[in-house]
């Protein structure tokens, strides 16, 4: 089914959106630059670059990118001359009349990001977007936060001009068998959808493969898996997977050299394992962990425990204020048992 299909699939490369998470938004400017000249000698025809959380994270109090908004778009208009670059955006902080600028200075496409509960709320930022922007893809963040069957009601409203519709794996706790009901629903709402998968569990090619067989038209990578918490599936590797099962489309060969060479570029700062393995199978964003590594050496606290309870409390993904609940919460059982909080999660809390 693969081999057929190869030819219309469109691997997005985000290596330089992904990739500026572990250098803490500080990149290079000459290895960006050379990174993006050599990609535009490759058959990938969609980069993304920018901020890792999206343009305009500032104003939300994260850390800004070393390159400023300007800056991006000398370097994509001078490097990029056959490959499209676009950047990721968040109503809660990305305005739309810097989406008009970022357009105006070349930009061709743009992914905004929410959880599919906040969809409906969002619909005239969306709908503003599309009238700015030639090609609008919304980006589900944690998918798999959201049940199959309540994807269709949320996406109601979306406009038929959206370009795309993606599911994204941001835990990386989907399976296969997950990718192919989430695509399934999301097909119901839009004719091109994608997928965006994180590697916590190892199965970000996996399923980028699964969404191809259940009809996605677009997967994304980033170079050698570098991205956030424990990366992406690999651009190279897609590529290699599919000159394997049909033609040679994204010449991986030369995909697999930038790999190396992006190895070397992004000096990535090892992730905790533990932690990854732990919110890939229990359902917690990576971007909460220095919080919970904070709170379990504060209160000596099981971090598998603290997500767990967490996932309990949460009335959709865990967001902060369920991860303090939960370490409330553990306290107040250790002290009724006795136990301290970290034996108490030895031996699962009170009954």
């Amino acid at each position: 089914m693969l081999a057929a299909r190869s030819l219309l699939v469109e691997v997005l490369d985000t290596t330089l959106r992904e990739g500026s998470y572990v250098v803490d938004f500080q990149l290079d400017e000459k290895f960006v630059v050379d990174l993006l000249n050599r990609m535009d000698e490759t058959p990938i025809t969609k980069i993304e670059i920018g901020h890792g959380v999206g343009f305009e994270a500032e104003r939300a109090g994260i850390r800004p990118c070393n390159i400023d908004l300007k800056r991006w778009c000398e370097i994509a208009r001078a490097e990029l001359a056959s490959s499209e670059w676009g950047m990721f955006a968040q109503p809660e902080f990305s305005q739309l009349s810097t989406l008009r600028d970022l357009c105006d200075q070349g930009m061709s496409f743009v992914r905004i990001g929410m959880p599919a509960e906040q969809v409906p709320e969002n619909l005239d930022y969306i709908k503003r977007a599309i009238e700015i922007c030639g090609q609008v893809y919304l980006n589900l963040m944690k998918s798999s936060a959201t049940s199959v069957d309540r994807m269709p009601s949320l996406l109601d409203g979306i406009p038929q001009e959206i370009a795309g519709l993606y599911i994204v794996d941001s835990y990386g706790s989907m399976l296969p068998g997950d990718i192919g009901r989430y695509i399934e629903a999301a097909k119901q709402c839009c004719s091109v959808v994608g997928f965006h998968g994180h590697d916590n569990l190892g199965m970000a090619n996996a399923n980028s493969l699964a969404a191809l067989d259940s009809g996605a038209a677009i997967i994304d990578g980033t170079l050698a898996g570098i991205g956030r918490g424990a990366g992406n599936a690999e651009t190279e590797s897609l590529a290699g997977i599919l000159s394997m099962v049909g033609d040679d489309v994204y010449s991986y060969q030369k995909l697999a050299k930038l790999a190396e060479f992006s190895r070397g570029g992004l000096d990535a700062r090892p992730d905790n394992r533990n932690l990854q393995v732990l919110g890939g199978v229990i359902g917690v964003h990576s971007g909460f962990f220095p919080l919970i590594e904070e709170i379990c050496e504060e209160f000596y606290l099981d971090p598998g425990y603290l997500m767990a309870t967490a996932v309990e409390l949460a009335e959709h993904s865990v967001g902060k204020n369920d991860i303090r609940a939960a370490a409330q919460l553990i306290a107040q059982r250790a002290a009724m048992t006795g136990n301290s909080p970290m034996a108490d999660a030895l031996f699962g809390g009170t009954q």
